[in-house]
């Protein structure tokens, strides 16, 4: 129970970190020696008002300043983190308690990159880089062979290039091209096929909601495909056994 406590606290503050990548990456400004600071007053925030989640549950949701709302992202990126790191630990089989570092980092990453995306339409390639690095190095220390990966890799990322051409850059962007290629360096076959079935379906029902609820419109909207793809791959994870089998 320590244990799952002590992963739970550690996915916290990952969470409140990657909160900062979210917020500066995309405007460059990730490298500055700013101190945190409350996004509405700009007001440089104390080291007690950044313990992830608490500092949100006692500040009731406010900045101690100027008492405008913090975003509810906030929270929500350190909850999630937090949850999702004590669920790799614990379905992960001990016999590969080695990668534990790996699955964790890819899935940081994949947090920052849904949420970037979902926000500014943009993956930056900073981010898919360190994420296709992760995974590489992660397929050699399990002495896995990476051709069959790099091949799977290679044809996810030429499909996605086709539809990115077909539809001139319009219902897919080029970063979604080369986030692909890392998803099928990840998963390889046949989970690649399913977390890409399961984007394009989500994304479908997603888009139909979005539409019947007047928040985008039939023509001339689009919306960011990289938070699907990376539904896509936690479907295949859970459930690509069973879908396989199931539809073969």
């Amino acid at each position: 129970m320590n244990l799952i406590l002590f992963v739970f606290v550690v996915g916290l503050v990952l969470g409140s970190f990657l909160n900062v990548v979210i917020d500066r990456l995309p405007s460059g400004k990730f490298f500055s020696n700013k101190r945190s600071y409350c996004l509405s007053c700009k007001k440089i925030l104390k080291w007690y008002d950044l313990v992830p989640l608490f500092s949100y549950i006692l500040l009731k949701g406010k900045c101690r300043y100027c008492r405008k709302p913090i975003p509810y992202r906030l929270p929500f990126v350190e909850l999630v983190t937090g949850i999702g790191f004590v669920a790799i630990f614990l379905f992960t089989p001990p016999l590969y308690y080695a990668i534990l570092p790996f699955l964790f980092i890819i899935f940081s990453l994949f947090i920052a990159i849904f949420f970037i995306d979902a926000k500014h339409s943009i993956i930056p390639d900073i981010l898919l880089l360190f994420l296709a690095i992760t995974v590489f190095v992660m397929h050699i220390y399990m002495q896995q062979s990476i051709i069959p990966y790099l091949l799977v890799g290679s044809l996810s990322a030429l499909f996605f290039f086709l539809l990115f051409v077909g539809t001139k850059g319009k219902g897919m962007g080029f970063g979604d091209v080369k986030f692909a290629f890392v998803i099928g360096l990840l998963l390889g076959f046949p989970d690649t096929i399913v977390a890409f079935y399961g984007a394009f379906v989500t994304g479908a029902v997603v888009s139909i909601l979005l539409i019947l609820l007047k928040k985008k419109k039939l023509k001339g909207s689009t919306i960011p495909f990289g938070p699907f793809m990376i539904i896509g791959v936690g479907i295949a994870v859970v459930l690509s056994d069973f879908l396989i089998s199931y539809f073969f």
